[in-house]
């Protein structure tokens, strides 16, 4: 007998909810777009009132409309208020600068994509200028928070493939240097929580990063301050990490279902 998530009586978490939902949105378009509440709870083995819960949230945010019972899809994946019919319900940049702002850091927003790390933006903060990209981002996801970030949300064997392409090495006299000791302290971190990154990159800077994984998309949102106020790192990361909590929850589908827009 298949198990029911939510049946052990625990809360769950505001990132748990998001991935239900999402596995929600999945099993509609696995449908064809359109399913009832009790189909979808069965197919995507969640309890039924929780299966509800989410489907009014999702109705609320524009993402998902019931017609007398039946959900459907918004294609494609759209706010309807207050959008055009070509603009994302998520306007990255726009986030990340806002961000920058209110954390005083330098903000990314990274995915993992054809198998290489991917910088889809970064803040546009003149007090808070971002790390030079003085080794290739790609190359060295092993060695920033970011990349660790996005490393730990892959499976064993696509991690492997990357690392055999992008070898472990050196950057800093903080930088791990064998690829053994860096998958042992990797597969050590919880998955969902902040990375933090102490030089590893580039000498100077201090950087953290939280997931964000919506559906098939593995990205990260991550942010970097000086080494010198280095004391405000995890502070800054719990932060991080609620507002992406909070931006996947209520509005940020849209990063996965047009992220491939051009």
């Amino acid at each position: 007998m298949a198990h029911r998530e939510g049946e052990g009586g625990t809360a769950p978490t505001l990132i748990q909810s998001v991935r239900r939902a999402v596995r929600l949105l999945d099993e509609l378009e696995r449908r064809g777009g359109a399913g009832s509440a009790k189909q979808l709870a069965r197919e995507a083995l969640l309890p039924l009132p929780t299966a509800y819960h989410l489907l009014r949230t999702l109705v609320h945010e524009g993402l998902v409309r019931n017609d007398n019972g039946v959900y459907a899809l918004v294609s494609p994946l759209r706010r309807d208020a207050g959008h055009t019919a070509h603009e994302p319900a998520l306007r990255i940049q726009a986030w990340i600068d806002t961000l920058s702002l209110d954390l005083d850091a330098a903000v990314y927003f990274v995915q993992y994509r054809d198998g290489e790390v991917e910088v889809g933006a970064v803040s546009d903060n003149p007090a808070r200028p971002p790390v030079q990209e003085w080794a290739d981002f790609r190359a060295t996801a092993h060695a920033h928070a970011a990349g660790q970030s996005l490393l730990l949300q892959l499976d064993p064997e696509q991690r492997g493939d990357h690392l055999s392409r992008h070898p472990v090495t050196a950057l800093t006299p903080h930088t791990v240097e064998a690829r053994r000791d860096f998958e042992r302290r990797l597969v050590a971190l919880p998955r969902r929580l902040p990375v933090l990154e102490h030089q590893e990159y580039a000498l100077g800077a201090a950087c953290a990063a939280v997931p964000i994984t919506v559906g098939a998309e593995t990205a990260a949102v991550a942010l970097s301050i000086p080494a010198s106020e280095g004391a405000r790192l995890r502070g800054l990361a719990d932060r991080l990490q609620r507002r992406a909590e909070q931006v996947l929850l209520s509005r940020t589908f849209a990063v996965a279902a047009h992220s491939h827009e051009p």
